[in-house]
């Protein structure tokens, strides 16, 4: 039976790790490490992450490596947002529009929440812009609620957490942070523009952009903003 391989040591480990970082379209987890690396033990693994993440610090570095959604992932760091931002701009990428950040504050901040309740809190059907959120993996179905009809609940995913560079959902911010901010939000009840204006605090450190090929309920169509395709109908016991 052949020998099963030495772990990399020192230097080697930590620059693998830096490699898989970089390299992972999800957060990576310890898990993954450990599974990777079955010679070597978990708290080598953590401290070869801590170590990549340590030499990320100085000013000089453009990229850091962050705790999101349970796992490290390596973004650009905040202060230099304005040029990343500058970037996707000049490629014609597009942000989540209002509607579907709106619908996407109230998800996460009262999740789980039905299409109905949803309904209430924005005064409009939000059919058309959940199908477009779970089209991008930023909300989920979590299950049925136990009333009449038995609509669907939804929940944010880790993805969502991902996106906005968020550890986990305690780190969102308070709304009450924001009420500063709520009157001028633009959200159709003072309960919706509250999250509206915190999950756009939220966003402001990493915004969820995708390429301009097709204009979905949940891009940002400028002109078509405030013409949000609407359902008469909820028939899907969404």
């Amino acid at each position: 039976m052949p020998e099963t391989p030495a772990p990399p040591q020192g230097g080697r480990l930590r620059a693998i790790v830096e490699a898989l970082v970089f390299a992972a379209e999800e957060p990576l987890m310890i898990d993954d490490l450990v599974d990777l690396f079955p010679g070597s033990d978990r708290e080598t693994l953590v401290a070869a992450l801590e170590t990549v993440a340590g030499s990320c610090e100085p000013e000089e570095r453009g990229v850091m490596v962050q705790r999101v959604a349970g796992g490290y992932r390596m973004t650009t760091k905040p202060d230099l947002g304005e040029w990343v931002r500058a970037l996707f701009r000049s490629r014609n990428r597009r942000r989540l529009s209002s509607q579907a950040l709106e619908t996407l504050a109230i998800i996460a901040y009262r999740q789980p929440i039905t299409t109905p309740e949803i309904q209430t809190i924005r005064g409009i059907d939000p059919s058309s812009v959940l199908e477009a959120l779970l089209e991008k993996k930023l909300v989920r179905i979590v299950g049925r609620k136990k009333v009449v009809g038995k609509p669907f609940l939804y929940g944010t995913t880790s993805e969502f957490l991902a996106h906005f560079g968020l550890n986990s959902l305690q780190d969102l911010p308070d709304v009450s942070d924001f009420e500063a901010l709520a009157g001028s939000a633009g959200a159709p009840t003072a309960a919706a523009a509250h999250e509206l204006a915190a999950l756009g605090a939220v966003a402001e450190h990493g915004p969820f952009e995708e390429d301009n090929e097709n204009g979905g309920n949940g891009e940002d169509t400028s002109d078509d903003e405030d013409d949000e395709n609407e359902r008469g109908d909820d028939g899907d016991d969404s």
